[in-house]
């Protein structure tokens, strides 16, 4: 048993930490301020391999294995957290294409992809139909050459920036089975979006997505007809590892921080960091931290070797994100008025951590997959 990083591994985090530092990080407050997706932030992370790291060598990606692609995200959530959404969301969809996709569909999506040229989404949510996704309404219509899309997603991540989308829709009768995943063109005329104005991650452009007509080609459908649903939902058990060490990034920056200012900041004639009330909280949060990560490491090694992972997904999924809110807010008061400020980017940290505390699986359900794991289905929820 290993608990740390091999030497490829620590060298790989190293470079990602200083690219972040450098590059992501000075503009983490001001695209929040402005709620911009900079096209150019998708081109940086794409020449160092960030967008194409689920992707096959062959179509310009990295094949890189699924705890190579957690130590990025944890990295780029550090310096910029809503910048771990770009990682998050093309290892999803790229793992997505990689195993549903033709040879022939992966040579014409893959490369745009890794290349940054193309910012994808995924479009499973409605304005009825967020955990309860197999009952989702949006229609495919069969056509003399494909389907036309009718209907409605919503709350989707890069949903005002992206250029394609996997989109799932009904093809067939109710539940999970009628569902198919199409490759959907974005900039067609028939497709409106309607940006969110949010608490936090604003830079990311949730929005909603209305498709009126809006054609696919059968070259455009993944995988199977009425596979779509399976096919997407295998991919969110890596994904939501992913989530898991992006919020842990942004915790352990603001950790870092409350650390520093502990240390700096004095108080009755000493630092402050020498009062038990101020040491004991940061402890715990290093503490919690850890094991969080653990979890979510864990997770993506099992992937990595072929291993069932959905239960410590799942607790990466509910338990990171939530922790990551409590760790920011106790670092925001231990620092006290200078971290409350907006100058400070410990305040944007907390808001933009609470998101994934709701998007991409709510706590509920995770929480039903471990019972599930833990009792047998037959005795839990």
């Amino acid at each position: 048993m290993d608990y740390g990083f091999d030497e490829d591994q620590e060298a790989y985090r190293q470079t990602v930490r200083r690219f972040a530092t450098k590059v992501l990080a000075p503009h983490y407050q001001s695209d929040d301020k402005t709620a911009t997706f900079r096209r150019q932030q998708a081109l940086d992370m794409a020449a160092m391999g960030l967008t194409g790291l689920r992707i096959p060598t062959e179509y310009g990606g990295q094949e890189a294995s699924a705890v190579i692609a957690g130590i990025a995200t944890e990295e780029v959530g550090r310096a910029d957290f809503n910048a771990t959404y770009l990682i998050i969301n093309t290892a999803l969809i790229s793992d997505i294409i990689v195993r549903n996709a033709t040879p022939q569909q992966q040579a014409a999506w893959l490369p745009g992809i890794a290349s940054g040229q193309t910012v994808p989404c995924i479009c499973i949510t409605e304005p009825g139909h967020g955990t309860d996704a197999a009952s989702l309404e949006l229609k495919a219509i069969r056509t003399d050459s494909g389907w036309t899309l009718h209907g409605e997603k919503t709350s989707i991540t890069l949903g005002m920036a992206s250029d394609r989308a996997v989109v799932l829709a009904r093809t067939g009768g109710p539940g999970a089975r009628g569902v198919s995943a199409f490759w959907v063109d974005l900039h067609h005329p028939s497709v409106t979006r309607s940006a969110f104005d949010d608490l936090g991650s604003r830079a990311i452009g949730r929005a909603s997505l209305h498709f009126d007509g809006t054609p696919v080609g059968d070259g455009d459908l993944i995988g199977a007809e009425g596979g779509g649903f399976v096919s997407v939902m295998q991919g969110f058990d890596y994904s939501r590892a992913i989530i898991g060490l992006g919020c842990i990034g942004a915790a352990e920056a603001s950790l870092d921080e409350a650390l520093q200012w502990s240390r700096d900041r004095v108080a009755f004639g000493q630092p402050i960091g020498s009062f038990q009330g101020v040491a004991f909280p940061l402890a715990e949060c290093a503490t919690y931290l850890k094991g969080a990560r653990h979890i979510c490491l864990e997770a993506l090694w099992r992937k990595d070797n072929g291993l069932e992972h959905s239960a410590e997904a799942a607790m990466a999924k509910f338990w990171a994100p939530k922790l990551a809110t409590e760790v920011i807010h106790q670092c925001l008061l231990t620092i006290g008025h200078v971290a409350y400020s907006s100058e400070a980017p410990i305040g944007q940290r907390l808001r933009d951590v609470i998101g994934l505390e709701i998007g991409d699986g709510t706590a509920q359900v995770s929480k039903l997959v471990i019972s599930r794991h833990l009792l047998g289905r037959e005795f839990a929820p």
